[in-house]
C-alpha cells in the first residue's frame, strides 16, 4: 500500500527533459546543458531519481535522488550523491506547487526551490550560501519538462 504522504509525488514520476542554464560555472554565458530525468517508484514509499547531463561538448555527468519521508518527523527527506562520489542529506517540502530541497551543512548551506507547474513542467533553481545562510547566490536554474 502506497505512503499517504509520498502519494502526493506521483506527479513527478515519469520521464523528463532536463535542462541545466544561467550557470555561473558555465562559459560563455547562455550556454545550456541538455539532460535527461528519470524518475520511479521504489516500493511503495521511496521515489529513485535519476539525472544524466550531457551532450553538445558538455562532459557527462550524472545524479541520483532518493526521495523519502521520516513518518515518525512528519517530514520529507532526500538523499543525494553524484559522479565525483558527493553525498549529502536534503530536507524536503512539496506541496501547492512548490517543490524545495535544503541542507545547512558545515561546508556550505544549499536549496532547490521549485515551481512545478501543471505536472509538466517543472522550473527550479539551485543556491548556495558560504556565510550559513546570510547570503546566497544561484547556482544554475534547472528546467524539466515531461516527454
Amino acid at each position: 500500500m502506497r505512503n499517504t504522504e509520498m502519494a502526493k509525488l506521483e506527479g513527478l514520476v515519469g520521464e523528463w527533459q532536463t535542462t541545466l542554464s544561467d550557470a555561473w560555472f558555465l562559459e560563455p554565458p547562455g550556454t545550456t546543458v541538455p539532460g535527461e530525468t528519470s524518475i520511479q517508484w521504489i516500493g511503495e514509499s521511496l521515489l529513485f531519481v535519476h539525472t544524466t547531463f550531457g551532450g553538445g561538448g558538455h562532459a557527462h555527468s550524472e545524479l541520483r535522488n532518493v526521495l523519502g519521508r521520516s513518518d515518525a518527523n512528519d517530514r520529507f527527506v532526500a538523499l543525494y550523491e553524484d559522479d565525483r562520489g558527493v553525498c549529502r542529506e536534503f530536507a524536503m517540502t512539496f506541496g501547492d506547487g512548490r517543490w524545495t530541497m535544503s541542507r545547512e551543512d558545515p561546508d556550505f548551506h544549499q536549496r532547490f526551490i521549485a515551481d512545478v507547474v501543471e505536472r509538466d513542467r517543472i522550473l527550479g533553481r539551485w543556491e548556495a550560501s558560504d556565510d550559513a545562510g546570510e547570503t546566497w547566490r544561484k547556482d544554475f536554474d534547472i528546467t524539466y519538462e515531461r516527454v
